[in-house]
């Protein structure tokens, strides 16, 4: 089993990020079918969010004991589904003949140290016409101590995340999200330089800029954000 513990402290912060959760849940919604593989899922916050909108099995893949500790207790308590389960690990120990609809990777690619490879593992586990997910932060010249503090090796721009492409998989989706928050991203680069948002810096973001983002980032044709959404699909002649 490959574990590995999570050094970052944002994910009980970003956790309370309600209106930015639904926002990207009405993107993905779509794109969750009936198995659908979450990679490196944290304590579950993404989770909850996006369940609704899928009616078959969720598994939680996630490296860190404790943070999978954590989604098996709600689990068990009552506060996600029992259709939800938890496997702490990594995609190599998954069971050989594992396959899914649908594998997401929120906020997770930037974490590791090889992303290509990566995801065309995760290409080989999708069954035919499956989506593979991405999200992740948008914009290398933004990268902040905050980036650094939780173990972000790299953020991503259209160009470098369709450059990963797996094989046998077909570039259906690339949107930038969040554009009001970019500039939010932009000042605390190049003006502040914070390694961690306060929970009030946050309540904003999420109250105030994310609302603004869903009604300007239609109208800039999702070229601008602070996060990028890329999507593949498996071809359904692929077995």
């Amino acid at each position: 089993m490959s574990t590995t513990t999570y050094q970052g402290t944002e994910l009980d912060l970003f956790a309370t990020a309600r209106v930015w959760k639904e926002y990207l849940a009405s993107h993905l919604a779509p794109f969750l079918g009936s198995q659908v593989l979450e990679v490196g899922a944290g304590i579950g916050g993404t989770t909850r969010a996006l369940l609704p909108f899928s009616n078959g099995s969720w598994t939680c893949l996630e490296p860190d004991p404790a943070q999978a500790e954590r989604i098996a207790a709600s689990i068990r308590a009552g506060s996600l589904p029992s259709r939800c389960t938890v496997i702490t690990g990594t995609l190599g120990d998954l069971p050989a003949t594992a396959s899914f609809d649908t594998i997401l990777y929120i906020d997770v690619l930037e974490h590791l140290s090889d992303d290509r490879e990566e995801l065309a593992h995760a290409a080989r586990r999708l069954a035919p016409g499956g989506c593979l997910v991405v999200l992740a932060p948008a914009h290398q010249k933004l990268f902040t101590p905050f980036d650094a503090a939780i173990g972000h090796k790299r953020r991503y721009g259209r160009r470098s995340l369709e450059c990963l492409s797996p094989p046998g998989l077909e570039l259906v989706r690339s949107l930038y999200l969040d554009s009001v928050g970019l500039l939010a991203s932009a000042c605390n680069h190049f003006l502040l330089g914070s390694s961690m948002p306060t929970p009030l810096q946050i309540a904003f973001w999420d109250g105030i800029l994310v609302r603004c983002s869903k009604l300007l980032d239609p109208l800039t044709g999702f070229r601008l954000g602070k996060s990028l959404l890329t999507i593949w699909r498996k071809s359904h002649r692929d077995r």
